[in-house]
């Protein structure tokens, strides 16, 4: 008899062992299976199967060690993957990372219910087919620390809103079809400014006079169509350490800019600058990347520094700048 209840025992514990051993919540199981359908069950994600636990066995998907709710959906790199982003990513209430990269087939606009995910930090879609505009809603996610929407077919203005999202290190909306102005709000950032990257759009205008007020990690507004000064850019105070404005319409004298002894690099090729290089740039004694061909200087490089660092290509191009590393001066 004794054996015979042991293998009872047994048996039953085999049965319900995985029920209740399963750390995966089954309210997010039941989302990542309709996210699943929605995709057409790309062999991505595979491993998503009914009898094994989520947050132990899946790819693509990462739990919280304590309250074992899905707080990371990843999925990237998979050519098969077709659809739109599914309305269900706004069912996983406790998401701190959602990123859907290098996914040429993902289509649509960007998913409005992502606007439920309070607790998102990190928002990464690019590399896709998403098309539509830069949503609002996305200035609502007050967490966000990272915001990827690079290399995407957007369109439209950018929201000036997002100049309210008040913990944003990094904003990528470089690589899509944008219109319109950069928002003045944007030198209004709380706190810090974050890396801030706009090139290879088709903005227009001038750079926001509000940017005079504000430091970012590093900004890049290349292959533009800006017009006008980007003076506000530079300071003796600033702590902006890349500034890239190259292949725009930016058009003012080089010579009554003031630079900050913090700059690494300086790419200001293909505008209609004018004036002289000052000579105050030969104090930057970090500048790595110097670059102002295809504008209209004038003058002698000033001598000093690491500005006879850089070859001619830097400096090319120009009305009639002379000296090292151009020819010498007459």
């Amino acid at each position: 008899m004794n054996l015979k209840l042991f293998s009872l025992t047994l048996l039953f514990s085999t049965i319900l062992t995985p029920a209740l051993s399963e750390l995966c919540n089954p309210k997010d199981k039941k989302v990542l299976f309709e996210i699943k359908t929605a995709f057409n069950n790309p062999y991505v994600l595979s491993s998503w199967t009914s009898n094994t636990d989520c947050c132990t066995g899946w790819y693509c998907v990462e739990c919280d060690p304590t309250t074992h709710r899905i707080n990371s959906l990843t999925i990237f790199t998979d050519d098969k993957l077709t659809g739109q982003i599914p309305a269900q990513v706004g069912d996983l209430p406790y998401l701190e990372t959602l990123v859907l990269r290098k996914l040429p087939h993902l289509t649509g606009p960007i998913q409005p219910s992502i606007a439920k995910l309070k607790h998102l930090k990190m928002l990464r879609l690019s590399w896709t087919g998403l098309s539509g505009s830069v949503p609002d809603f996305l200035s609502q996610l007050k967490n966000l620390t990272y915001l990827e929407l690079n290399y995407n077919n957007l369109t439209g203005s950018i929201p000036s809103s997002l100049s309210q999202l008040p913990n944003l290190g990094a904003l990528h909306l470089d690589r899509n079809q944008l219109t319109g102005q950069i928002p003045s709000s944007f030198g209004k950032f709380v706190g810090s400014g974050p890396d801030l990257f706009l090139s290879h759009n088709q903005l227009t205008g001038k750079i926001p006079t509000s940017f005079a007020n504000k430091n970012f990690g590093q900004i890049d507004l290349s292959r533009n169509k800006l017009e006008g000064d980007a003076s506000v850019i530079f300071g003796l105070n600033k702590t902006t350490p890349i500034v890239d404005l190259s292949r725009n319409m930016l058009e003012f004298d080089l010579s009554k800019v003031v630079f900050s002894t913090s700059l690494s690099a300086v790419d200001l090729n293909h505008n209609r600058i004018t004036g002289r290089i000052p000579a105050q740039l030969t104090k930057l004694n970090d500048l790595e990347l110097f670059n102002v061909s295809y504008n209209r200087l004038c003058g002698q490089i000033p001598v000093g520094g690491k500005l006879q660092s850089f070859d001619t290509t830097s400096y090319f191009h120009n009305r009639c700048l002379c000296g090292a590393p151009l020819s010498s001066c007459k």
